[in-house]
């Protein structure tokens, strides 16, 4: 049995995976014909079920931070998932708008260490996603930081679990791939509700398609 999961129903090879339990539940809707919670262990919603194209899909909510996306992903692999793509959002960097989509080319913590998403998926990615903008993102503790702590490392976005993640599917050899959607700017506040919505939907969506087999 896995250490945090307790499925409820089967897991897919092929797997979504969400920070926020709210947003997998919304994508669920979204792409599965019938969802099936297959997980509601932790507040860790999950959802399995077939897409209208009729692939296995499993739709998986990996809470906040490196640490939660990491265990998560060990127990999905156990549970058999094979590829996966990342749904997060982050925070600009560089020149990167509100509402942009940020490719994950590489993943870095502010430590030096860091990991590389699967070549193959984010290059099938890039195909269906051809506004997407290819860049490094850097995973922090908080985002909240003063000026002064503010990350060293060069990156287009940053965010709280992408590096945590990678390397877990590196370490448990389940191929991953990450998209990250641009939701806060110092300069111009936060991406509003509806056009976020659209967004992940419009990347889930991208991600479905890239993830059959």
């Amino acid at each position: 049995m896995p250490a945090r999961l307790r499925p409820t129903a089967p897991i897919a090879a092929a797997a979504i995976l969400v920070g926020d339990p709210g947003r997998a539940l919304m994508l669920a809707q979204e792409l599965l014909v019938a969802p099936k919670m297959s997980n509601h262990a932790r507040g860790l919603w999950g959802y399995s079920g077939e897409t209208a194209a009729g692939e296995e899909l499993t739709i998986q909510a990996t809470g906040m931070g490196g640490p939660s996306a990491a265990v998560v992903l060990a127990d999905l692999a156990e549970l058999g998932v094979q590829r996966a793509v990342r749904i997060g959002t982050c925070a600009s960097l560089g020149s990167l708008g509100l509402g942009d989509l940020l490719l994950v080319s590489a993943a870095r913590s502010p430590n030096g260490g860091g990991a590389t998403p699967d070549p193959e998926l984010t290059a099938a990615l890039a195909r269906s996603l051809p506004g997407a903008h290819p860049g490094v993102a850097v995973s922090l503790d908080s985002l909240q930081r003063p000026e002064r702590e503010q990350p060293s490392v060069l990156a287009e976005g940053a965010d709280m679990q992408t590096a945590g993640l990678l390397a877990a599917a590196t370490a448990h050899g389940v191929k991953v791939g990450a998209v990250l959607i641009v939701t806060e700017r110092s300069d111009s506040g936060q991406l509003p509700d509806d056009e976020l919505e659209a967004a992940a939907k419009g990347s889930a969506r991208a991600a479905a398609a890239v993830l059959s087999p």
